[in-house]
């Protein structure tokens, strides 16, 4: 092992060498210290009795008390159990969405018709989440939505779509596919463009078609990444977005709309249970970090492909 100083001189020199590289890198470093981790000095709310006129610092400790009243709180697991829910479906059906997409998107020859296809699958994600919200009570609006005219075309009575419970988690993972899937597709594109060529030219020669390609060279290739974003995805499972939401659920849908984030922000901001609301939160923060641990170990042991 080389001696301490002999590495921090190395440090210093490498240091000097970059100075640029890390120079562009600090506005980063600086997002990251402001506003994550300075943030978690407020997490010792969660075991304080909290009052804004006080101040984190002179509010006394409670322990676990606000973890005891979470979960003796049935409303609390409800949101739980709605947010693994909803990111159960997303995960099913939202994940291979992309990759799905990438491959077809891979097997298109026409140039110009592949970057329109592609223009058009990504806007989406550029839209703001209350426009989308916007679109979707539009579409299925029970007077004058597209999906409500095309039932009533078919002889079906309008169906309320947004104040029906079982409705909204497949119309909530619907519309963000719809809004992520062909952004998202662009990290396995990359993957693909990846993929060595003389691996196709070789599989040409020994006849195969474009669809044993596709099984045989490319979706392999490109299991690695597949795998690296599929722990990212778990690791984020208890996050439902937020903003979509609030904007689609009422309380007629609560039984299946509301999420922690959701339960969190209503005790937090609109009751001003801030300490509550600080377990609740930190809660899905252990929860997160020990699915995406596990997720990385599994990973690491079954494929050799780890985020660490």
């Amino acid at each position: 092992m080389a001696p301490r100083n002999t590495r921090w001189t190395r440090a210093v020199d490498h240091l000097k060498r970059e100075w640029q590289i890390y120079l562009m890198l600090l506005p980063t470093i600086v997002w990251f210290i402001v506003f994550l981790y300075k943030p978690m000095y407020g997490l010792q709310i969660a075991f304080k009795d909290y009052s804004i006129f006080r101040g984190v610092a002179n509010s006394p400790w409670v322990g676990l008390e606000h973890f005891e009243t979470l979960f003796s709180n049935d409303q609390f697991f409800r949101a739980v159990y709605n947010t693994i829910q909803i990111s159960a479906l997303n995960l099913l059906f939202g994940f291979p969405a992309p990759i799905i997409l990438a491959l077809m998107f891979n097997e298109i020859l026409h140039a110009t018709y592949k970057k329109t296809a592609q223009t058009i699958v990504y806007l989406p994600h550029f839209i703001s989440s209350v426009i989308i919200a916007g679109i979707v009570i539009t579409a299925f609006s029970p007077t004058a939505g597209i999906v409500n005219t095309l039932l009533g075309w078919l002889g079906i009575d309008p169906i309320y779509f947004l104040t029906k419970p079982e409705w909204f988690r497949p119309i909530f993972v619907g519309t963000g596919i719809w809004q992520e899937a062909g952004f998202g597709s662009i990290v396995f594109l990359a993957a693909i463009a990846g993929v060595n060529p003389s691996l196709y030219e070789s599989a040409v020669v020994d006849g195969a078609n474009r669809w044993q390609m596709m099984w045989r060279i490319t979706i392999p290739c490109i299991l690695p990444t597949i795998l690296i974003m599929l722990i990212i995805r778990i690791g984020n499972i208890m996050e439902v977005s937020f903003e979509l939401v609030i904007l689609l659920y009422q309380p007629a849908t609560y039984s299946t709309a509301d999420v922690v984030n959701t339960w969190v922000y209503r005790q937090g901001l609109q009751s001003g249970q801030y300490d509550l609301a600080a377990a609740a939160g930190l809660f899905n923060a252990v929860v997160a970090f020990v699915l995406v641990m596990a997720a990385n170990s599994l990973s690491r042991r079954f494929s050799r492909t780890s985020l660490w």
